[in-house]
């Protein structure tokens, strides 16, 4: 009896490390809105910084409360595919394993009420003392079980050096949809014992971890240089350039914006109907590859200054019919990147589109849309379509973990575009 309930026991443990390794990034309350953690002073970056420096990052939220609540945080160190570390906090922490964030502001100048929260990490009283994956943890009351928010960063120890070049695949059937990367790591600086085995690679599109490729397997080993070339490596739909939301003044209304309603306490904000663009030319303009940034023309902060909209997105889709067998979201940095139930969209058989609407903060925005599976939702499409042509960018982590180790540390990243040329408005 005793063995079975080990085993149990440790397939549960399994079960809620493999449900950990899915959403690193969620927000419990529906209080909390705008979580943005980023590299201090540019939104539009992944959240990293190197290992025993002076980087810092920067995290904001929005606590639609509008009261004073104390919220705490601290930090999980993961491995490379986001499941917990076989460590104890004070194996990667030093300092305290807990932290109030004391830095929160009353909004002011805007309609919504709410309490804007600010801290820069690592705090000099509590900072990682190991490279990885940390998922870091905001909850309340200084009780862990009661969680907010998470949200992943990453702390690198360079010791591998990486190049790369975005090139059209071989195969046919993909040379004008999609994109490739050819790269190359050279561990020299680790005397690594037997790199292949040690060494794993994540690559990004667009800082994005829904369509992540790991396992990576390289095609050559050149001494302490790890090739990673084959035809089937690193092959990405390209899909086309993102769709673009200026929202940094609700009143001076962009091309997008339909209609508004500006109420006493609230506005409405009602947007042109997008059509699919898949049967479109290409045409190259600059995005933010799905991201956003928190911006307010007026004002001084729009953290604080901010105000929110109610925002309605419509879609319409070919000849006012809904896809058979999918369903349709809007996505990007916008909706967190989710599929989740609530941001599906409704189809509408009066106005034969698509519709729904977000509480958002005032910002510029890219975003898409995408059809997803009824039966399968790991499978999902543009409805843009996909250009080979598009600008995305790429990320590659380099991960290592010694004989001895416990855990991944992250040893590299890189970022490349795929467009060097700086092209024009048009291709």
């Amino acid at each position: 009896m005793k063995t079975l309930k080990v085993v149990f026991i440790g397939l549960l443990f399994s079960i809620a490390n493999h449900l950990f390794a899915q959403i690193p990034d969620r927000i419990y309350q529906k209080n909390i809105k705008t979580v943005r953690l980023y590299k201090a002073g540019n939104q539009l970056t992944l959240p990293v910084i190197n290992l025993n420096s002076n980087d810092f990052l920067q995290l904001n939220f929005d606590d639609l409360d509008a009261d004073v609540k104390y919220y705490y945080y601290t930090y999980q160190l993961c491995n490379s595919d986001w499941t917990p570390a076989n460590l104890g906090q004070y194996d990667y922490i030093k300092g305290f394993t807990q932290t109030r964030i004391s830095n929160y502001r009353f909004s002011s100048v805007a309609h919504t009420r709410y309490t804007n929260y600010q801290v820069s990490l690592p705090d000099a009283n509590m900072y990682p003392t190991k490279s990885g994956n940390y998922i870091l943890k905001v909850f309340l009351n200084g009780d862990t079980s009661q969680l907010v928010f998470t949200k992943r960063f990453m702390v690198v120890d360079n010791k591998a050096v990486v190049a790369a070049r975005v090139t059209q695949p071989f195969s046919p059937e993909l040379s004008r949809t999609h994109q490739k990367l050819q790269f190359t790591v050279d561990v020299k600086a680790l005397q690594a014992f037997n790199a292949a085995q040690q060494i794993k690679v994540v690559v990004l599109q667009n800082y994005r971890w829904d369509i992540a490729m790991a396992n990576l397997k390289p095609t050559f080993i050149r001494g302490t240089s790890l090739e990673y070339n084959s035809e089937n490596t690193a092959v990405f739909p390209a899909g086309k350039e993102w769709r673009w939301l200026d929202l940094r003044d609700f009143h001076l209304q962009s091309d997008r914006v339909l209609t508004a309603d500006y109420k006493k306490n609230s506005t409405d904000i009602f947007l042109r109907p997008d059509i699919p663009l898949a049967d479109e030319k290409y045409v190259y303009y600059h995005d933010l590859n799905g991201m956003s940034s928190i911006e307010a023309i007026r004002g001084i902060n729009p953290f604080y200054e901010g105000d929110y909209a109610t925002v309605y997105f419509s879609f319409v889709p070919p000849n006012g019919q809904p896809y058979p067998n999918k369903n349709i979201y809007l996505f990007g940095q916008l909706t967190d990147y989710n599929f989740t139930d609530s941001l599906k969209m409704i189809f509408n058989p009066i106005e034969k589109k698509y519709e729904t609407h977000l509480f958002m903060k005032q910002g510029y925005y890219d975003y898409t849309y995408l059809a997803v599976d009824n039966n399968n939702p790991d499978v999902y499409s543009e409805l843009d379509g996909n250009y080979y042509e598009t600008e995305n960018l790429y990320t590659i982590l380099v991960y290592y973990k010694p004989f001895i180790g416990r855990s991944d540390e992250l040893i590299g990243v890189a970022t490349f575009d795929s467009r060097t040329d700086q092209p024009a408005f048009g291709y």
